[in-house]
């Protein structure tokens, strides 16, 4: 029975142990090849001390050495703690390392400056490994070497069971600093198996993995499930330039392809006459199963990708802290507007303001229960316990509805929600009305109280290029699809908006610099 990251790559590599499990930028790796770089990783960590408990960064972009250092300390009992590599902070950075207590961290040049810098206040990060470079002077490793040089044979047992910690992911936080979400192996493993028996994945299906590995929904989505498969995984460092990895679907006839909705509206959006044919007849050409999370799907893009591409996107949901995925749309029984219906073994209510369970079309905060449910945020005991209810459930902090038949229809996030004369506002519904204007690429909606405790209704909006529109314009259009209490005050139209690396638009960095305007 697979309890653990280390029992689900030991099984697939005994059945599939001479297929190629991974591509990536020069090369190539078998299930053995992987299982090996896993064991030799995990004996070089032990012989540097680190064992069951302990917690080692991995601050890297998709790549081989990222899922090898990964498994090796899950095979340790240790934990992972992947990072971000858009922090550019080394405050931020050192913030995340000292709350974990990390013993080392293995990195890239690319990132090492940054990492050097916070390792000044951090006294406990004994170890610093590099894949592209060493540096003996500032005690910096290869991090190849390491594990050509690690002691032979298996690594110290160390009885890992479901309940211990594989990883802690720092959230983004809306205020304050990030905390870190503790997911075990069986929250992993759950999550994975039940995603498999959503998704109904072939052992013939190849996967592209866009996103970054950082974030748990690449992780499980894409890394998880192809190891759990015995599928080929497709590698892609970066998503910028797009070139690269489309050639590799083309090669590589990409089956499954994994990504959030910006990429999805970009795709759709640049595939206009020669390109559309090279698009649909040649990169996408072996897509059967595309995926979007993250981020709402508007119906714009799904309808544009579907006629230009041929693929009709399947959405979800998730968090961090259920490992991530909670529902996903059924292969062939999808439903426009929600997000599907809960995975196996994962339970869902919505509760009412007065903490009541709401009935099927009312709307209240989703609130989850199932085997894909956090530990808890690490060394906070207080904020573990307000994230859950009385009886249990994870209050997910989005408002949504369920439908008779049990699938999920998100309105907003919680926080995002805005007050205006006591009468709630949801943002996604401004936001969608902005983008029925033909000149809008992006909209973000943010509440910004007054004197009185009130709050006025802001949006951000990027112009489609070339497009020329301007405030006064804007404001009309929403005078005719809008009722007014829910009519922005303001529309600043701006080049970008701010976002984090799966191109959520990060609404805390809008209200806070509306904030610093005031003062």
């Amino acid at each position: 029975m697979i309890q653990t990251l280390n029992d689900l790559l030991d099984d697939t590599a005994a059945r599939k142990g001479r297929k190629t499990a991974l591509v990536f930028p020069g090369g190539a790796m078998t299930f053995s090849d992987l299982r090996a770089g896993v064991l030799r990783a995990a004996s070089g960590f032990g012989a540097r001390g680190i064992g069951k408990g302990d917690r080692v960064a991995v601050l890297l972009r998709n790549s081989p050495e990222f899922i090898i250092a990964y498994f090796g300390l899950s095979r340790l009992g240790a934990a992972a703690v992947p990072i971000n590599f858009m922090v550019q902070k080394a405050d931020e950075l050192a913030y995340m390392l000292a709350d974990c207590s990390a013993k080392g961290a293995v990195t890239q040049e690319e990132f090492l400056r940054g990492l050097l810098e916070a390792r000044k206040k951090l006294p406990g990060l004994k170890s610093v490994w590099a894949c592209d470079t060493e540096d003996p002077s500032q005690g910096v490793e290869d991090f190849h070497k390491f594990l050509a040089g690690a002691p032979a044979g298996a690594p110290p047992d160390a009885s890992v069971s479901g309940d211990d910690v594989a990883a802690i992911l720092y959230t983004s936080g809306t205020t304050g600093s990030s905390k870190g979400v503790m997911l075990t192996h069986s929250n992993f493993v759950s999550n994975c198996e039940a995603s498999i028996a959503a998704l109904h994945p072939a052992e013939s299906d190849v996967c592209l993995t866009l996103l970054p590995l950082f974030h748990t929904f690449s992780w499980t989505s894409c890394a998880l499930v192809s190891l759990r498969m015995g599928l080929k995984n497709i590698l892609v460092p970066s998503i910028t330039p797009p070139a690269p990895w489309l050639k590799q679907m083309g090669r590589h006839r990409v089956t499954i392809f994994v990504a959030v909705p910006q990429i999805y509206a970009v795709l759709a959006k640049v595939a206009t006459g020669f390109k559309r044919l090279i698009l649909r007849y040649w990169f996408f050409r072996g897509v059967r199963l595309a995926v979007s999370g993250a981020a709402p799907l508007s119906r714009g893009v799904f309808g544009s990708f579907r006629e230009v591409l041929g693929v009709r996107i399947l959405e979800g949901y998730g968090l961090t802290e259920t490992s991530p995925i909670v529902t996903v749309n059924p292969p062939g029984n999808r439903r426009w507007g929600s997000v599907g219906l809960p995975i196996k073994d994962v339970r869902l209510k919505i509760v009412m303001d007065d903490g009541s369970q709401a009935a099927a079309g009312e709307e209240g905060e989703v609130c989850v229960k199932g085997p894909n449910v956090m530990k808890g945020y690490l060394n906070r005991f207080e904020d573990t316990k307000a994230a859950f209810t009385a009886d249990g459930w994870l209050k997910t902090g989005d408002i949504g509805v369920l439908d008779e038949d049990g699938y999920l229809h998100l309105h907003d996030r919680k926080k995002d929600m805005i007050i205006v004369k006591g009468l709630k506002v949801f943002s996604a519904q401004v936001e969608a009305a902005l983008l029925e204007h033909p000149g809008i690429e992006e909209a973000a909606v943010i509440g910004v109280p007054d004197e009185t405790g009130n709050e006025t209704i802001k949006a951000f909006v990027v112009p489609r290029k070339d497009a020329a529109v301007d405030k006064a314009e804007l404001l009309r259009h929403c005078r005719s699809k809008l009722d007014p209490y829910k009519r922005p005050r303001d529309i600043e139209i701006v080049e970008s908006l701010p976002k984090n690396a799966l191109q959520k638009v990060l609404k805390r960095v809008l209200r806070q610099q509306e904030l610093d305007k005031r003062k």
